[in-house]
């Protein structure tokens, strides 16, 4: 698989605080490749410079093409899709005028009831509170709903800023059951930030280690699962 999106030599400050120095990344189209590391490292800040949302110094290619630089909606409608931690869903609207917001981009109609079928298909719950605002769903269900809303311009990359965070461990199994389900039948190419390695190294394809604004390791899954380094600091063995 060639890459979808790459990073050469990427580096980004916010004011006069270096946050990624010289990063170098790929994504291969139709994977799912992960970015673990301890809070601060960067992995946020490397999703936002791909959307867009910093100044960044090097090359961010996606397709083939250029897009560092461009502004954060000329991003999005190449087909990347960030899903931020925190979910970002407008809680005052209803799950239905959530779903329609993240398909703006979608012309026909008939694509669109396809396309909220697709995801009532992955997320039956989400089909069942339709009418509910937003604000009122569980914790999980606001993920849900966040990733559907993302999914839902039907994009070829889609970036996920920490999708466990908060939520109980029987949600977050189904939720990254979900995830590999879109990524394999979709083929769709999937960047993640995640704090539970042991999740990662389940169902991640290719995984880079952050330590402080750098790659530190890199390797598939698997490799990465039987680092020395990486099983003392992330998985206690």
């Amino acid at each position: 698989m060639g890459a979808l999106l790459e990073l050469d030599g990427v580096s980004a400050s916010y004011g006069s605080l270096c946050v990624l120095s010289n990063i170098h990344l790929q994504a291969a189209s139709g994977s799912m490749t992960a970015i673990i590391g301890a809070n601060g490292a960067g992995k946020t800040t490397t999703l936002r410079a791909v959307s867009g949302m910093v100044k960044t110094q090097g090359r961010i290619s996606f397709d083939g093409s250029r897009i560092d630089g461009l502004a954060v909606e000329k991003v999005a409608q190449r087909g990347i899709a960030h899903v931020p931690e925190g979910r970002g869903t407008l809680n005052n609207l209803t799950v239905d005028e959530n779903l329609r917001l993240g398909a703006h981009q979608l012309t026909k109609r008939a694509t669109l009831s396809h396309e909220m079928d697709k995801i009532f298909g992955y997320f039956p719950r989400l089909r069942e509170r339709l009418r509910q605002p937003a604000g009122t769903l569980s914790g999980g269900e606001q993920q849900m709903l966040a990733i559907s809303r993302a999914l839902i311009s039907k994009p070829r990359l889609l970036m996920l800023d920490e999708p466990s965070f908060g939520l109980a461990p029987v949600i977050v199994k189904s939720i990254f059951a979900v995830m590999k389900a879109i990524q394999q039948h979709e083929q769709m190419t999937i960047l993640l930030v995640e704090q539970n390695v042991d999740l990662v190294f389940e169902a991640a394809d290719y995984c880079y280690v952050m330590e402080t604004g750098s790659v530190a390791l890199q390797g598939t899954a698997a490799e990465l699962r039987q680092d020395e380094s990486v099983r003392r600091f992330y998985l206690g063995t």
